[in-house]
């Protein structure tokens, strides 16, 4: 192996040492000669910096307060996660850790290979049971007898908190979780091989006085494509904190445009009077204010917004935007 060059600066430092005493040649020799050796266990592969598991837990600490507003909405108590630890260990050792029959959770989560396992205590799980059922959420374990229709409540339930995941990884990667598979025993379960590294993120669950943990289990094979964006320089290059701001509002303007309003397309109004509406029959004509060629108002949410044109596309009728109303809350005859 080629040695290292030094400056000039450093060869003068280095001799008047030598000349001093301050350095002993023969000390020299020796640590040259001595093999310098690190203990390394295969068995608890360190992959990932303490950089990177703490981007990781900034990352679920959003995930957290997201988990926090979803389970408060739907269980309608109070409901308190918060992140306990991340930490990367053999997956091995996580299945010993956690009990022998508990809620288990595999989602897939492409474009990224391999699965994330999310894990419920079962006194939690039981607890949000018991709550969506019309309960005050008491904590049981009972996961020997889960019936089929407390199975498909709890995975479905699950799976719809494991979607706020897509909006926690957005900085780092979009991502569609697909809930791939229920279980309740961990020896059923083989993700990837017992040795192969993976992140643990333990969170603790408060509802109501029932409290527990949930943990969310990331194989390394899950972040590898993306391990480069966990470093802190990454973080550093992110946009500031005003920038930030416009793409929380961008996210809450993308969510909002798949709310559905009533639009109504008004051809027109008619006065009659009550004889005359007691009188109608079958066949009767009704003629309003607007004519077939003036265009007609659409109203969204019973508020005028614009001005169209009747039509018809593939033989189905249709009507063409021409402007919008200025202010869009008076009609502009």
């Amino acid at each position: 192996m080629p040695g290292e060059i030094l400056s000039q600066n450093e060869i003068d430092a280095l001799l008047s040492a030598l000349s001093t005493g301050e350095m002993n040649p023969e000390e020299l020799k020796k640590e040259e000669t001595e093999r310098k050796v690190k203990v390394y266990d295969f068995k608890r592969a360190l992959r990932f910096s303490k950089d990177q598991i703490r981007s990781l837990t900034r990352i679920h600490e959003n995930f957290a307060r997201l988990l926090t507003t979803y389970f408060s909405a739907q269980l309608r108590t109070y409901v308190q996660i918060t992140v306990v630890t991340a930490d990367q260990i053999p997956y091995e050792e996580f299945i010993r850790s956690i009990p022998k029959m508990t809620i288990l959770n595999v989602f897939e989560v492409p474009p990224l290979e391999g699965r994330i396992l999310l894990e419920v205590n079962p006194n939690i799980a039981y607890a949000m049971l018991d709550r969506m059922l019309g309960g005050r959420g008491a904590g049981f374990n009972k996961i020997e007898n889960l019936t089929e229709i407390e199975t498909r409540i709890m995975s479905s339930m699950f799976e719809r908190a494991f979607d706020n995941a897509r909006e926690a990884w957005t900085n780092l990667v979009e991502i569609d979780p697909m809930l791939a598979e229920f279980e309740v025993n961990p020896q059923f379960l083989q993700m990837v091989s017992p040795n192969e590294t993976v992140v643990v993120i333990s969170l603790n669950t408060q509802i109501g006085e029932t409290s527990g943990m949930i943990n969310i289990c990331i194989p390394h094979v899950v972040l590898e494509p993306i391990i480069p964006k966990l470093s802190a320089h990454y973080w550093m290059q992110t946009a500031p904190k005003k920038d930030r701001n416009l793409q929380e509002l961008t996210v809450i303007e993308n969510n909002l445009k798949d709310t559905q309003l009533p639009i109504i397309a008004e051809l027109g109004t008619a006065d009659i009077s009550i004889q005359e509406f007691l009188q109608l029959d079958i066949g009767d004509t009704i003629q309003l204010d607007k004519m077939i060629h003036h265009p007609i108002v659409i109203k969204v949410e019973d508020t005028p917004k614009f001005h169209a044109q009747v039509g018809k596309v593939n033989k189905k009728q249709a009507v063409q935007i021409l402007e919008e109303l200025e202010g869009g809350s008076s009609e502009d005859e």
